[in-house]
C-alpha cells in the first residue's frame, strides 16, 4: 500500500509505504462509536447540583410530637415534602460519566478512522510544512498553496473545521502560525485519536517517515 508524498509546494515529492496495520483496517462502527462516547462522555463535567435532605440546613429538632397534635407525622424539617427541605433524586455535581476504554480498542478505532480517511483520500502526507517563521499570512499561504492539490481543494476553507495537521514533534512556529486560522488545528502525532481525526475534513501528516513510524509503534 503506497501513498503519494508532497513538498509545501503541493508537488509529487515521492511515495511512501503505509503499513496495513495501520491503513488498512475495515470499518467497525461499533467500535468507533464506544471509543467516540467514551472520550466524549469523559470529558463531561456536570454542573446542575440540587441539595438533598442531607445538605440542607435546619431539621434537627423533630417539628412536634409524635401523637395528639392531630397533624400529620414528621422527624424532620428536611424532608422533601417540606418547603426548603432537600429535593429528592434531583441532579448532583458528583456524578462520574467516565467510560473505561483500554488501549487496544482506543488505537484499533484511531486506525480504523484513519483507514477510513485514506480510502477517501482525505489524508495528505507532507514531507516538511517549511514554516520557518511565525506569521499567519504564511500558513494561509501554505493552505491555498495545498489546496491545488487534486482532492483538497477545500482545505484553504474558512469556515467550517477543514484540517488536521499532525507534526512528528512539537513545533512552535507551526502552531503559532496556524493559532489565528480557525478552521485549522495542530497538534503531535503521539496525541492523535479518532474524536479529532473525524472531526475535521483533511488530515494533513508532515514528515510521513517519522509520523508512520510512531503510529505503527501504537499498533504493537
Amino acid at each position: 500500500m503506497e501513498a503519494t508524498v508532497y513538498n509545501n509546494k503541493g508537488v509529487e515529492a515521492g511515495k511512501v509505504e503505509l503499513p496495513e496495520a495501520v491503513f488498512g483496517r475495515r470499518w467497525n462502527g461499533d467500535l468507533v462509536n464506544q471509543v467516540v462516547l467514551s472520550a466524549e462522555t469523559s470529558k463531561r463535567k456536570p454542573v446542575a447540583h440540587a441539595k438533598d435532605r442531607a445538605h440542607v440546613s435546619g431539621g434537627g429538632k423533630k417539628p412536634w410530637k409524635q401523637k395528639g397534635t392531630g397533624r400529620a407525622r414528621h422527624g424532620s424539617t428536611r424532608s422533601p415534602i417540606w418547603v426548603g427541605g432537600g429535593v429528592a433524586h434531583g441532579p448532583t455535581n458528583e456524578k462520574n460519566f467516565d467510560r473505561k476504554i483500554n488501549k487496544k480498542m482506543r488505537n484499533g478505532a484511531l486506525f480504523t478512522v484513519l483507514s477510513a480517511k485514506l480510502r477517501d483520500g482525505e489524508i495528505m502526507f507532507v514531507d516538511s510544512l517549511g514554516v520557518s517563521e511565525i506569521k499567519t499570512k504564511n500558513a494561509v499561504a501554505l493552505l491555498n498553496t495545498l489546496s491545488a492539490v487534486r482532492g483538497f481543494e477545500k482545505v484553504a476553507y474558512k469556515k467550517g473545521n477543514r484540517a488536521f495537521i499532525t507534526l512528528p514533534k512539537s513545533d512552535t512556529r507551526v502552531v503559532k502560525s496556524f493559532r489565528n486560522v480557525p478552521s485549522v488545528f495542530v497538534d503531535e502525532i503521539r496525541n492523535l485519536n479518532p474524536v479529532d481525526v473525524l472531526k475535521y475534513k483533511y488530515l494533513i501528516m508532515e514528515n510521513p517517515e517519522l509520523s508512520l513510524k510512531a503510529l505503527l509503534a501504537r499498533s504493537k
